[in-house]
């Protein structure tokens, strides 16, 4: 009888330390936010209120730093993530911009331009 209770003690401790692999489920991409370039960014509309869906593609998985420029060129936001190769879908938050128009840029790591459009905040 200990026997087969240190049988199934072994078993329940090693398939408790049994880590399984959980792939990342494929972004769903809406058709507002496809691209046909394998490199850019697309905003989900132009005029933004307090948030906007957008698509930042790649061609490699890395670290991309997304800026926002005022319509003085200035740098009034700057994140930096990790994407992967292709579509990711982010969101972009802005209720504290003032209402203006804006510029938002995508660059790799190297500081090189991936891509850039423009957006306007109501």
């Amino acid at each position: 009888m200990k026997k087969l209770l240190s049988i199934v003690l072994m078993s329940t401790i090693l398939m408790g330390c049994y880590k399984e692999d959980i792939l990342p489920e494929p972004q769903s991409i809406s058709e507002d936010l496809k691209m046909s370039n394998s490199v850019g960014i697309k905003l989900q509309t132009v005029f933004v209120t307090s948030e906007v869906a957008m698509n930042v593609k790649t061609e490699t998985a890395g670290s991309v730093t997304i800026k926002i420029f005022d319509i003085a060129n200035r740098v009034v936001s700057k994140e930096t993530m990790n994407v992967i190769a292709g579509d990711n879908v982010l969101k972009v938050y802005t209720s504290a911009l003032p209402r203006s128009a804006y510029r938002i840029g995508l660059y790799d790591a190297s500081g090189k331009e991936l891509g850039i459009t423009d957006f306007n905040k109501l």
